[in-house]
C-alpha cells in the first residue's frame, strides 16, 4: 500500500502534525507499505534541524528523521520554506525542498492520501 500524508500545521501548537506523524512512522514500520509526506504551510516547521525539546515532550524532528531512516518520503514545499526562511542548512536530513508538481505525482502515486 502506498499512502501519501499531507500535514498542515506547525510542528508545536496543535497536536495534528504529531498525529499524522505518528501514524506514518507506524504505517512506514510495516512490509510493503510504502509512505511519502508532504509538509505544506506552517508545517514545513516540522523538517527544521535542531530542534530542542524538554525531556519526555515529543521531538517532531526526531520523527521525521525516523520515518526517512525507514524509506519515508518527506517533500517540503517550497515556496512555504521559502517565505519561512527555511533552507536546505536548516532542514533535518533526509526532507527535502519539494513543489506542488511533486505533491501531484505523489497523489497520483498513492493509494490513499490522508491530511492532517
Amino acid at each position: 500500500m502506498k499512502t501519501l500524508f499531507i500535514l498542515n500545521d506547525a510542528a508545536y501548537g496543535s497536536e495534528r502534525s504529531y498525529n499524522g506523524l505518528r501514524l506514518a512512522h507506524t504505517l512506514v514500520q510495516r512490509e510493503h507499505e510504502a509512505v511519502h509526506i508532504f509538509l505544506i504551510g506552517d508545517a514545513v516547521t516540522c523538517a527544521v534541524r535542531g530542534q530542542k525539546t524538554p525531556d519526555g515532550y515529543y521531538n517532531i524532528e526526531r520523527m521525521v528523521r525516523a520515518i526517512t531512516q525507514r524509506g519515508g518520503k518527506v517533500g517540503c514545499c517550497g515556496s512555504c520554506s521559502d517565505a519561512r526562511g527555511l533552507t536546505d542548512d536548516t532542514r533535518v536530513e533526509g526532507a527535502h525542498h519539494s513543489s506542488m508538481e511533486e505533491l501531484a505525482a505523489w497523489t497520483l502515486w498513492a493509494d490513499k492520501v490522508i491530511t492532517f
